[in-house]
């Protein structure tokens, strides 16, 4: 999941939801208890995640470190 960026960093962004899906975003954050906030940042990340996005430089360093052959585990092909 990701972190909650400090508030002077944050972004913000006006979506639009149909009325049939916010209802149900509302109420999904009733039953489990947790904030339209977290609910977003989870489906976020997730959609990050399925197309293979970095969600942080730190996670987008590791990644083009692994795509490096000089980094695989085995030896070159003769």
């Amino acid at each position: 999941m990701l972190s909650r960026p400090h508030t002077s960093y944050a972004k913000r962004k006006l979506i639009e939801f149909a009325p049939e899906i916010w209802l149900a975003l509302e109420m999904l954050a009733k039953d489990t208890g947790r904030s339209l906030q977290e609910l977003a940042d989870e489906a976020f990340g997730d959609l990050l995640g399925k197309y293979h996005r970095p969600a942080s430089l730190k996670e987008a360093l590791r990644e083009s470190a692994r795509r490096l052959p000089a980094n695989d585990d085995k030896p070159p092909a003769r």
